[in-house]
């Protein structure tokens, strides 16, 4: 039964469709639409307004009105369920299509000194943690690749010495989440049955979050699987191995 109470609304002649009111709704709320915000369930609108700072445009407002009760259960599910899905980006970029490539035949044949000519060896896309799905099809019985997004850049042979079949993910654990990735690698190690996982880091302090959240994940999920961490130096040597 409709009750009336607070409620956010978004004057859309001021919205520009930024999508950061969207990051700050920890409910799931809100939502990009044809490049406004929209609140996609009064079920879902707590009314307490954090989304409200963020927008630089001051599109929306807390106002009372008729609505659907706000349910916590529901809201329990949404988010769950959107955990299993690709974020929708507010410019429609196509960075979140799953995709799956065929491994290259000839790789091994081209030595590495002829370095120009080495074939990729990504098999999958996307390719960042934030992005992948925690159902991909591409992570069923994966050797997962676990890297820190300067790694590939710091480090030349990175295709070759770590890719090579293996499921890629990267990330930063200075400027991303890190309860966001251990909730989406425990999700991830319980359900698809991950053969062995790589983490390689670089030797900064901030880059050795991310083995922290690979071990604290395996811990949620109670899963024992094959682990080695690789750390790499800003000149791009590898450091040492674990």
């Amino acid at each position: 039964m409709k009750t009336v109470r607070k409620i956010i609304e978004i004057d859309e002649t001021l919205c520009d469709g930024c999508g950061q009111c969207v990051t700050a709704c920890a409910e799931g709320a809100l939502e990009i639409v044809n490049g406004k915000a929209k609140v996609i369930a009064d079920s879902f609108c707590d009314g307490l307004g954090a989304c409200i700072g963020e927008c630089p445009r001051g599109a929306l407002k807390i106002v009372e009105r008729e609505a659907e009760p706000f349910d916590e259960e529901a809201i329990k599910k949404h988010v769950h369920e959107r955990l299993n899905q690709p974020p929708v980006l507010p410019c429609g970029c196509p960075s979140t299509k799953v995709m799956q490539f065929q491994v290259v035949k000839n790789a091994d044949s081209v030595k590495n000194e002829d370095y120009d000519e080495l074939p990729s060896l990504l098999t999958h896309w996307p390719v960042q943690i934030r992005l992948i799905p925690t159902n991909a099809p591409f992570l069923k019985d994966a050797s997962l690749l676990i890297a820190a997004d300067c790694v590939p850049v710091a480090y030349r042979n990175f295709h070759s010495d770590f890719l090579k079949g293996r499921t890629v993910m990267l990330g930063c654990p200075k400027f991303d989440d890190i309860e966001e990735y251990t909730n989406k690698f425990t999700d991830i190690f319980a359900n698809n049955e991950i053969k062995d996982i790589t983490v390689v880091s670089m030797e900064v302090p901030c880059c050795h979050k991310l083995s922290q959240v690979v071990k604290r994940a395996l811990q949620m999920s109670n899963k024992n699987i094959p682990f080695k961490e690789v750390i790499i130096s800003a000149k791009g040597s590898v450091l040492r191995k674990v």
